[in-house]
């Protein structure tokens, strides 16, 4: 049995899952209890008992559990109704047995209280409800003709003492499975607790990104009309022989048309990353490329005294270079300049089909609880209003190219941010498949 939760698979289907999963259990263990006691009974107390019918309600059990478990393998989820069906069976089975061994003056009828309380447990009201009119009608069923039980001489004296310990026996039984099975429903619980706040929690960072993309996106359209229009005051300035002859104005200049095209830059990644001209957005390059890139951009517009690139990634391969991916990457290499100044390492390596880059400072690390939800908004060792985005965009950007990011301490001191990306996420389509 699993020991969490599948967030793929919805909260209530992988309950039902679950408790399926419990129920066959819980039948293997009533078909080795029930061949034991009729071992004990008909050969150790010399009760005879009509074996046929017993061990025919035997084999429907073990029947009902083979197929379950053949329907587990195959399917991952598991309908109210058919965790109904088969206690419906538990039941009909139940009902079989004690018609052939007294009815209802056999001690074990008390039985039928575990099939009513499970489903009371694990069914909608409706079907407990339900299960608990088929147990009256079972019952109703028993007091119809069913066949006495034959006892020896030595218990036919005292059938009292006989009943009496026999309904030791089925409390002991009751209450042993009704704490496993209460005890397994209750993890059940939590762990479908635990999946649904994680979806939920998923829900409300996905609410965060389309609030935050409106934002970025108006912001972005408000800041491409005077960017173009400081691109082209820049143009006429650099046009002015007056203007060349001024080597430091000159310079000046071309600083100035850098950053404004670096901006303009920015703007467009935005619009893109929303969606925006996605043709456009998504250059064709390779992995050393790229990743040389994001160090390249980074040393010519930073001042961080020593960036280390350690790329290991192997042979090169053709990618489709996405500007949100490169934006989130800058970020976290911001993140690590802004508490290690003097140092920040950076690693690619290559993990079969996974690209595995890290960046890694010499901080003061992070806190356990920004390790615990890496990339949850706004949690942040930065005192300062909207910090901790920069990590949440990377988290959701990743995320939505099929990979991954989190956060450690290694052990050697600062903090450490692992990005694993799927190759094939960013692999060119195949044309030659195409029509």
């Amino acid at each position: 049995m699993d020991d969490g939760p599948d967030i793929g698979v919805p909260p209530a289907a992988d309950a039902g899952r679950r408790n399926m999963v419990l129920l066959v259990q819980l039948r293997w263990l009533a078909v080795g209890g029930q061949l034991a006691t009729i071992i004990a009974v008909h050969r150790g107390m010399g009760v005879p008992l009509p074996l046929v019918p017993l061990i025919a309600a035997l084999g429907w059990l073990v029947a009902i559990n083979l197929v379950t478990m053949a329907v587990l393998r195959r399917r991952q989820t598991v309908s109210q109704l058919e965790l109904f069906g088969v206690l419906l069976f538990d039941v009909a089975a139940l009902t079989w047995q004690l018609q052939f061994t007294g009815g209802l003056a056999n001690p074990f009828a008390s039985l039928f209280l575990l099939q009513v309380v499970i489903g009371a447990m694990i069914l909608r009201p409706a079907s407990s409800w339900a299960l608990v009119a088929a147990t009256l009608i079972a019952l109703g069923l028993l007091t119809i003709d069913a066949v006495p039980l034959a006892l020896p001489a030595p218990y036919a004296s005292d059938p009292l003492a006989l009943y009496l310990a026999g309904s030791f026996v089925c409390f002991v039984l009751i209450a042993v499975l009704l704490t496993a099975f209460v005890t397994r429903i209750a993890r059940n619980l939590r762990q479908r607790d635990a999946a649904l706040a994680a979806i939920r929690q998923r829900a409300a960072e996905e609410d965060h990104i389309v609030r935050m993309g409106l934002l970025a996106s108006g912001a972005a359209h408000e800041l491409g009309t005077p960017l173009a229009t400081l691109s082209v005051l820049l143009g006429d300035l650099k046009s002015m022989p007056r203007l060349n002859e001024e080597h430091e104005i000159r310079d000046d200049l071309d600083d100035m048309e850098s950053a404004v095209q670096r901006c303009k830059a920015i703007v467009s990644g935005i619009l893109m990353s929303a969606g925006e001209a996605r043709g456009e957005a998504v250059e064709r390059t390779t992995v050393h490329a790229f990743l040389a890139g994001i160090i390249a951009d980074w040393q010519g517009t930073r001042g961080l005294e020593q960036l280390d690139f350690d790329n290991r990634f192997g042979p090169d391969m053709a990618i489709l270079a996405d500007p949100a991916l490169r934006q989130v990457i800058g970020t976290v290499i911001d993140n690590a300049a802004e508490v290690s100044p003097h140092w920040v390492g950076v690693r690619a390596d290559r993990d079969g089909d996974t690209l595995v880059l890290t960046v890694r400072d010499r901080g003061p690390g992070l806190p356990a609880d920004m390790i615990q939800g890496f990339g949850r908004p706004y949690r942040s060792t930065k005192e300062r209003p909207g910090a901790g985005l920069g990590l949440f965009l990377l988290v959701n950007v990743v995320r939505k190219l099929g990979g991954e990011a989190m956060g450690d301490n290694p052990p050697g001191g600062g903090a450490q941010v692992t990005v694993r990306l799927p190759l094939a996420a960013l692999a060119p389509p195949d044309r030659s498949a195409g029509g």
